[in-house]
């Protein structure tokens, strides 16, 4: 039930907590699907969290997703879904935040909008404005999301951890970090966004013809929304730093962006990917780097 990259994520990122929730997943699986009369499948690939394809009662297809509890994420996840009402993401089912517990509605068939990409990238990439100009409506000041701005502290923390050049240039960190404050605080809109939105977290439905999952539940500016598809996929073979030049002009003309404002937002995100994946334990860089370093003679 725990491959292993499951097991390092969830112990490496919260600890002493994560190894206690591990030893008691399988109880947690077994009293979150009696108590919501679900039928329980094989789990889907792992990360961070526990997945896995469920039966209601009444036979149709959900999601349970199990995570930490008391770690905010799931939570955040929930508020956003809540809000976002089904507009464009799967809808929220039921919620257990004590025992860590989502139920969600399941995209079918759930391909991802990556199978898009290499026979008509610049249609995945509509796929995703459309998506964007449905959800991001103005942030209710109670919302319990997460605070865009508050992610710069991530670029200091790695600042502290790394001081020299490994594993990516200091100055590389310092400057993301100083570009990604001075946009955050020229934001002219504060709204609900996704906070990770690319193409695997984009999937085929029925309902509607693209659902987005897994969002993390942060607000701010909305042109923040498009770091991320820059520089996913994280693997494959992808010609991300090809498509790179005609997506950030597709953002910037669709959604009514300066293009300076579109770059710099995907540099400063492509950074911050880099950072995060550092602090994960893994600090080679990866795509990201690269999408980054493309992006880096272009600002202003």
């Amino acid at each position: 039930m725990h491959p292993s990259a499951f097991t390092r994520n969830v112990t490496g990122t919260w600890g002493s907590a994560g190894q206690a929730w591990l030893a008691e997943l399988p109880d947690l699986i077994a009293a979150v699907a009696h108590e919501w009369d679900l039928t329980v499948d094989e789990p889907y690939p792992l990360s961070f969290n526990w997945v896995a394809p469920v039966r209601r009662a009444d036979g149709t297809a959900a999601v349970l997703k199990l995570g930490v509890p008391g770690a905010g994420h799931l939570s955040r996840e929930a508020a956003a879904l809540t809000f976002f009402g089904g507009d464009g993401a799967v809808r929220l089912l039921g919620r257990d935040d004590e025992r860590g517990a989502l139920l969600l509605e399941r995209a079918e068939p759930g391909t991802t909008l990556r199978s898009l990409v290499r026979r008509d990238d610049e249609q995945a990439t509509a796929v995703l404005i459309a998506l964007m100009r449905r959800l991001h409506r103005p942030a209710p000041a109670d919302l319990p999301v997460g605070d865009l701005a508050a992610r710069t502290a991530d670029f200091a923390g790695h600042l502290r951890r790394y001081p020299g050049d490994d594993p990516f240039p200091r100055s590389l960190v310092e400057q993301a970090m100083a570009l990604y404050a001075d946009l955050c605080s020229s934001a002219t809109e504060r709204v609900v966004l996704h906070g990770d939105l690319h193409h695997e977290n984009v999937l085929a439905a029925g309902r509607e013809p693209w659902l987005v999952i897994d969002p993390h539940g942060v607000a701010g500016d909305p042109a923040a929304e498009l770091g991320p598809v820059l520089y996913n996929p994280l693997d494959g073979d992808e010609p991300t730093l090809e498509l790179l030049m005609p997506r950030v002009e597709q953002f910037a003309d669709s959604l009514a962006l300066p293009l300076d404002r579109v770059v710099a937002w995907g540099f400063a995100q492509a950074v911050l990917s880099e950072v995060w994946d550092a602090e994960d334990g893994d600090p080679a860089p990866g795509r990201a780097l690269g999408v980054a370093l493309k992006l880096r003679p272009l600002l202003r």
